[in-house]
């Protein structure tokens, strides 16, 4: 069994723009009403590649995973 992530967004600076969303549609999803919805707060280790670089890619740096 993996090691468990958690994604964390800091929504005082998330501007919902959407970039994690193009990486980790799974995850991450901006809705009609322009907020950033975290599909999955504790995605399968399979997704770690996207939700680290969706975290890297964010303008704002408002996506952290913790282990």
């Amino acid at each position: 069994m993996g090691v468990d992530m958690k994604v964390v967004v800091n929504f005082d600076l998330c501007e919902s723009n959407a970039v994690c969303m193009g990486i980790a549609p799974e995850v991450f999803e901006v809705r009609d009403d322009d907020f950033l919805y975290i599909l999955q707060e504790e995605p399968a280790e399979e997704l770690r590649g996207k939700v680290e670089e969706a975290a890297r890619r964010c303008p704002k740096q408002a996506i952290t995973v913790e282990d």
